[in-house]
């Protein structure tokens, strides 16, 4: 089990930093195309992928934006943690077995507990692939609270 204890606003720091990382699997890619209905070629497809730009199959761009999503909810600030926008650009295409790092840093701190944050995406050679800033609504007292165990799901 893991245990998480949010950041609240009074806490937060302009310049306070936090990070989140996963690999990009096979099962990932399957599992949001079917979550989300994007089944664009592009993702799933390897002969189709290898006539684009891209020459391979690449992750969702929205993907990344869960990665971001997560890296909020359960770094920083964390638990409690209400979205209220995202704005992102997409820089670099993620690939299948691509390690991503969401780097977080607090821009500005907002009046009624609103905060801006940078919401950086990096892949596993430091270059940025998405490029981002969210505005959330910053939890108003610190929780300890312990993330639910996911079940592991495989894609046959």
């Amino acid at each position: 089990m893991t245990h998480v204890t949010n950041t609240p606003y009074e806490a937060l720091e302009v310049g306070q930093k936090a990070s989140y990382t996963k690999t990009v699997e096979e099962r990932h890619i399957q599992l949001f195309a079917e979550l989300s209905g994007d089944r664009n070629p592009v993702h799933l497809d390897a002969e189709f992928a290898a006539k684009t730009l891209f020459k391979d199959r690449i992750a969702h761009g929205m993907f990344s934006g869960a990665l971001i999503s997560a890296a909020v909810a359960c770094e920083l600030p964390g638990p409690g943690t209400i979205y209220l926008g995202q704005q992102m650009s997409f820089q670099k295409p993620v690939k299948i077995g691509d390690t991503l790092t969401v780097r977080l840093e607090i821009l500005e701190k907002l009046p009624k507990f609103k905060v801006r944050i940078a919401t950086n995406v990096y892949n596993q050679n430091d270059e940025l692939v998405v490029a981002g800033e969210a505005e959330i609504l910053a939890p108003r007292k610190e929780q300890n609270v312990t993330l639910v165990e996911l079940p592991t799901i495989t894609v046959g």
